[in-house]
């Protein structure tokens, strides 16, 4: 017995499938949706298919599936029709990246100049303590005072809390307060 192509037969069921889509959505233009979704990924599967077998329980099964897959993912998301919540997101200006990182620069600039050669090497340019060290002709730990000092006193004239990191526009951190590289 010849067997028609699923491809093809696939049609076949699509009134039966908008009719289980819309008891699922309760919604003409979702369930058509929902439908159109099921038999896109029917197709783009249709190797998955066993010839012979059940194809309408196939995509039934493929269609509940997608339905559930959607409710999952749109109880993640928060309906704003309105545009209420989006109102109330706010986003910083980028002029105020340009401000905060004029404000570094002054700062650093007033860091005496064996502070600022330390955070560059060790934060902006990646080198260990170690390495800085040999490159400054100075101890490990005279390097990783430099260092500390130089955050210290970066986050005193930035009058930054601790922990906090001063961000340029590409969102690099270049002073930490926590320890980190200064980049």
């Amino acid at each position: 017995m010849s067997h028609r192509d699923p491809r093809e037969e696939m049609v076949d069921y699509i009134p039966s499938l908008r009719a289980f889509a819309r008891a699922l959505t309760q919604n003409h233009a979702a369930a058509d949706d929902l439908v159109q979704d099921a038999i896109v990924k029917a197709w783009a599967n249709i190797d998955k298919y066993k010839v012979g077998t059940n194809l309408q329980a196939w995509m039934f099964t493929i269609l509940r599936n997608t339905h559930y897959s959607n409710l999952r993912k749109h109880r993640r998301e928060v309906e704003d029709v309105d545009g209420n919540h989006a109102a109330k997101l706010a986003e910083k200006a980028p002029q105020d990246s340009a401000m905060i990182f004029n404000d570094f620069k002054t700062a650093f600039m007033q860091l005496p100049v064996d502070q600022r050669e330390a955070l560059v090497l060790v934060g902006a340019s990646g080198y260990s303590y170690e390495e800085a060290a040999e490159m400054c002709e100075c101890a490990v730990g005279t390097m990783k005072s430099r260092v500390n000092r130089a955050r210290t006193k970066l986050a005193e004239l930035m009058q930054l809390d601790e922990g906090e990191d001063v961000i340029t526009t590409e969102g690099t951190a270049l002073a930490s307060l926590g320890g980190s590289a200064v980049a």
